[in-house]
């Protein structure tokens, strides 16, 4: 059904071999930072949030330029994943995923970090970018 009203035909402006195939590098990127990302939160690596839990705030890795590492690292597959396969399905799939990491971020992952941390986050937060260096700051 979805190819009878191409839905997933090649998206024309992104149609172009050299951009599918630039698109294997963020996607791979992705993947590996999501690795590293979890490998350097260490014993703070966890599936969503615990009000119960008190876990370090990592401060090093890849969280020295970035507070989350691991969805900015999501994002990047995901967008070596639409220039992979550049359709409006995977199109939207992307705009869904940065939209649902920015208010899961907001509503839930920032406001318990700064219950937890309080002070300590909040000077995080005022140097450190959210998902890229130097943006998303909170002063």
């Amino acid at each position: 059904m979805l190819q009878r009203t191409n839905v997933v035909q090649p998206l024309n402006t992104l149609r172009m071999v050299w951009i599918q195939v630039a698109g294997i590098i963020p996607a791979t990127a992705g993947i590996a930072a999501t690795v590293y990302a979890q490998l350097a939160m260490g014993d703070s690596w966890r599936i969503g949030v615990d009000e119960q839990e008190n876990t370090t705030l990592v401060r090093t890795g890849p969280f020295k330029w970035v507070r989350h590492p691991i969805y900015t690292a999501m994002m990047a597959f995901g967008l070596g994943l639409l220039l992979v396969t550049p359709n409006l399905v995977a199109l939207a799939g992307f705009i869904l995923l940065v939209a649902t990491l920015e208010v899961h971020v907001r509503r839930v992952e920032e406001p318990y970090l700064l219950r937890t941390h309080s002070a300590v986050y909040r000077g995080y937060t005022a140097s450190v970018g959210r998902f890229v260096p130097g943006v998303g700051l909170i002063r």
